[in-house]
């Protein structure tokens, strides 16, 4: 079931007059994006720092990716849940094919996937990937610092660690990630859903990228920022690209609300938990379920 098409998630340009921390400009950016998350658990972000030829090139490279021999592919594997490869048919959906790439801001994990998808070497694709991570990795970090300062918490969160994937096709969900930024090759099939039932598509522009509130942030916040119910429907014939830098943090870390955000009308509403033994259960609790 649809919802009315006047219902539309915030577009949030990040212009760099704006990002002086501080300002009153700041401060309102700051207001704004708070305003988004804790009332639809995500927002697009117009970010022309990273360049539309940058986004093209990615895709033309995940094409190469995508059109590896099986066998290739499947060494892209990993102890861990959703780290490695995952073919169609998997738990997710017959249309999914994925590829987990970990510490995709560090050049040497880069290149150790590039080489284990390439033996004979691809430096354009290791190089691509770097750039594009790095500058995602800054966007998230921004965003961050955004909502940190638009709760007055100031130096409270410490920045973690982030997992590159690469998705198409997906069943309804909310993202266990702290956060997700997600963009595609223009080719719709993103939707969320604004009430019980009813979805509504995303069709993000071509500078634009997609900040979801993951299940741990909205912890973190003590339940004052929203997740949102998402997936990825496809229709028509054309092929659907999509990069998500989903965020993870490093092993032991504990996610505790801040007292700051803990009061007489926001009662403490989770105790203090591991964002591993967390996302293990996640993970256990939906492959019994399928």
């Amino acid at each position: 079931m649809d919802v009315d098409t006047k219902f539309e998630v915030p577009v949030i340009e990040f212009r760099s007059l704006d990002l002086e921390r501080g300002t009153d400009e700041w401060h309102h950016l700051c207001k704004r994006v708070r305003e988004a998350c804790e009332t639809y658990g995500c927002f697009e972000v117009v970010y022309e720092k990273i360049s539309t030829e940058l986004r093209n090139k990615m895709f033309g490279l995940m094409k190469d990716l995508v059109e590896l021999p099986l066998e290739r592919k499947q060494k892209n594997v990993s102890s861990i849940p959703y780290h490695g490869y995952i073919g169609p048919g998997s738990l997710f959906s017959l249309l999914y094919e994925g590829f987990g790439l970990v510490d995709a801001s560090n050049h040497d994990s880069v290149k150790n996937f590039t080489q284990l998808m390439w033996p004979d070497d691809h430096a354009q694709f290791c190089d691509t990937v770097y750039t594009m991570a790095t500058q995602i990795e800054e966007l998230n970090k921004l965003i961050w610092l955004i909502i940190i300062d638009s709760y007055g918490l100031r130096g409270k969160w410490e920045l973690v660690m982030k997992h590159w994937d690469y998705e198409r096709g997906l069943h309804a969900h909310t993202d266990k990630s702290i956060s997700t930024i997600i963009f595609d090759n223009q080719v719709s099939g993103l939707e969320i859903e604004v009430k019980d039932s009813q979805w509504i598509k995303l069709s993000i522009y071509p500078s634009s990228f997609v900040f979801v509130v993951g299940d741990t942030l909205k912890a973190w916040s003590n339940e004052r920022l929203k997740v949102v119910n998402h997936r990825v429907i496809m229709n028509g014939y054309k092929n659907r690209l999509s990069i998500a830098t989903f965020t993870i943090p490093i092993e032991g870390t504990i996610i505790k609300t801040p007292k700051e955000l803990i009061d007489e009308q926001h009662p403490q509403l989770y105790k203090d938990f591991d964002c591993n033994l967390f996302y293990l259960f996640c993970f256990f609790h939906i492959k019994k379920i399928h």
